[in-house]
């Protein structure tokens, strides 16, 4: 009897059943959506305190306008029109997601964060100082005085923080 040869060994069988990953491309995965992870978090964690730290300016010049406006009415920054003194309590409050990671206060950059402070008759300082998430930001705290000047408290300088 010839022996015959079929196209296919008796060995190999189909693997058309076999439906699937195997573990080394999980793993190839899991590595490329760490290393994406890994280049992207530091990125969006700076895109949300820039954001956190705008709210925190815009909350400053808004106080400093309703502080223009009382010396308008009173002739002094520590006054209110209807003669009442003005003080870290009297101030306007916070939009709730700004309160939630900045306190606003009397004082510059060097006075203490739990200090007292209360503007004069002829200038104020502000300051909105950063809790929470944002306690250690590099931009630290930031200030803004009657004359229009800005300030922070951080490493990252004034330049980097007010200008952005």
């Amino acid at each position: 009897m010839p022996l015959r040869f079929t196209s296919k060994p008796a060995v190999m069988k189909t693997r058309s059943l076999v439906r699937g990953f195997t573990l080394i491309e999980l793993m190839i995965t899991v590595a490329i959506v760490a290393i994406l992870a890994a280049v992207a978090y530091p990125s969006y964690a700076e895109y949300v305190a820039r954001g956190k730290r705008s709210d925190a300016q815009a909350a400053l010049l808004e106080t400093s306008q309703w502080l223009e406006r009382q010396y308008t009415v009173s002739n002094a920054y520590n006054k209110k029109g209807d003669g009442t003194t003005i003080d870290d309590a009297a101030l306007p409050p916070l939009k709730e997601k700004t309160a939630d990671v900045y306190t606003l206060k009397f004082g510059d950059k060097n006075t203490a964060a739990n200090a007292t402070a209360t503007p004069s008759s002829a200038e104020y300082s502000l300051r909105m100082i950063p809790m929470g998430s944002m306690a250690n930001d590099r931009c630290g705290t930031f200030t803004l005085s009657s004359t229009g000047g800005k300030d922070v408290s951080g490493s990252a300088g004034k330049s980097a923080c007010w200008d952005r």
